[in-house]
Order: C-alpha cells, then sequence, then structure tokens
C-alpha cells in the first residue's frame, strides 16, 4: 500500500531538505492517535524547522479522528493506531488510494502506579481478589484498548476482570485514570513510560497474546495536493524520524 506516496512525497522532501529556506511554505493539519501524539510533537517543530514548512498536530481515539474525518473535518493526513481505519478510509474515498504505511508498531504494558503491585507473574495482579479497578481504552474507539481485550481473554480473565473495568475514551485517559489511583492497574502504551520519572511496577505484555498493534499513516484527500502534508509523511520516514520513534518505546515500520 505504500507505493505511491513514498515516490512522491520522498522526492519533495529530498528537496526541501535541501533547501530548507524556501520561500514558498505551506500548513497541515495532522491528526494523530492519542498514544503517538507526544512523538508527534516532537517530529513536527523539527519537521517545521527543516522545511520551513508549518504542520499542526490534533490528536484522539483513532475512532473518533475517522468519524470526524468522516464528517469533512479539515485534516490532511491521519497517523492512525492501528491498519484497518486508513484502509477503511481510502475505500470509502476519504483517503488517498495508495499512500498507507507503517510508522510505527506499538507495544502495551500493564501498569500500576504503585511499585508493589505487580510482580514478575503479571496476570496474579490480575487475579487479586482484592482488585477493584482494571483501566483499559474504549475497545470500539482505541486500537490498545482492543488489544487489552484480547489479552485478557487469552489469558482467559475477560470474563473475571470485565465487572472491574473501566475506561479511557484514548489511550491517554487510560493512563490518567491508573496514574490518578482511580484505578489500580491497567493497559498502556509503553511509549507513556518512557519518561523515567515514571515509577510504579509493570508487566510488559507478551506480543503472543493480541494482535500486532501496527500504526499506519495516510493521506487525507483533503491535503491530497498539500505539499506539507506530503513532505510530513515523507519525512516520518526518514531516517531521523524513525530513529525518535524507536526511542519513544515505538517498533519501526517496514
Amino acid at each position: 500500500m505504500s507505493n505511491l506516496l513514498p515516490m512522491i512525497a520522498r522526492s519533495i522532501v529530498a528537496a526541501l531538505f535541501l533547501a530548507p529556506a524556501q520561500a514558498s511554505a505551506d500548513t497541515a493539519l495532522i491528526a494523530v492517535a492519542t498514544n503517538f501524539a507526544p512523538v508527534a510533537q516532537m517530529l513536527a517543530p523539527r519537521f517545521n524547522g527543516l522545511t520551513g514548512h508549518e504542520v499542526t498536530i490534533t490528536a484522539g481515539a483513532t475512532g473518533k479522528l475517522y468519524a470526524q474525518i468522516a464528517q469533512a473535518a479539515p485534516f490532511d493526513a491521519l497517523l492512525s493506531a492501528d491498519i484497518a481505519t486508513p484502509s477503511r478510509l481510502i475505500d470509502e474515498g476519504f483517503a488517498v488510494p495508495g499512500s498507507q504505511f507503517t510508522y510505527a508498531t506499538g507495544n502495551l504494558v500493564l501498569w500500576s502506579a504503585d511499585p508493589a503491585l505487580i510482580g514478575p507473574d503479571g496476570p496474579a495482579a490480575l487475579r487479586a481478589s482484592e482488585l477493584r479497578y482494571v483501566a483499559i481504552a474504549n475497545p470500539d474507539l482505541a486500537p490498545y484498548g482492543l488489544a487489552a481485550q484480547e489479552v485478557l481473554q487469552a489469558l482467559g480473565l475477560w470474563d473475571a476482570v470485565q465487572p472491574k473495568i473501566v475506561m479511557g475514551q484514548n489511550i491517554g485517559q487510560t493512563f490518567a485514570l491508573i496514574d490518578s489511583g482511580a484505578a489500580e492497574l491497567g493497559f498502556v502504551a509503553s511509549s507513556a513510560l518512557i519518561d523515567r520519572s515514571i515509577g510504579g511496577s509493570r508487566w510488559d505484555v507478551p506480543a503472543s497474546l493480541h494482535a500486532p498493534i501496527t500504526q499506519d499513516a495516510v493521506l487525507l484527500t483533503h491535503g491530497a495536493e498539500n505539499p506539507a502534508a506530503l513532505a510530513f509523511l515523507a519525512y516520518l520516514q526518514s531516517p531521523a524520524a524513525t530513529a525518535l520513534i524507536a526511542a519513544q518505546g515505538y517498533g519501526a515500520g517496514p
């Protein structure tokens, strides 16, 4: 799916890298899945300074972003938390065929703000009878929430844990529920725990317990002729961007 965009956009961005002080600059509005928003906010000023273009980041749950795009929100590109949403947008005419590509793969972590709550056997913490609340992102809106549901089902714990579940509308809200103590533990993106000042206890969920959290980007029809949107998606695939993405707890795209 990644044939058209890289050929066009990489040539554009290569020229921009050679002439960042170009006289003409464009702006683009990029919709970004909540889990990736902090990284996108790091990438945006680097891209802006390099190219002279200006991109603005708007974050939300992938499902909500899809609904906004379908209702003609003026986004130029989408950085989704899954593969299905960009594909659906292409099928429905809201995104440019051939522009979809993987920019990152996510990792799921069971996390508690309590340093003693989660031991080496992560599922044991979920089985504890005294456990009151488990936070996950809404599986209908957030791919990380769907992955959390798949993990609980794979462990045979879904029926037992489901009455204890509290949901965030996105993975950022889910982190906040756990961080505030509203939930004793829950499933978050590994990238949320990169900051070493964030303590607590964790269990890195084996990837075999859920479908891959493959995160794809796509050029939207609103931005089909927007040089800033094209260049930003190409920059997302550059060595500098992929190195930063990896440093923030993600697997690199293929």
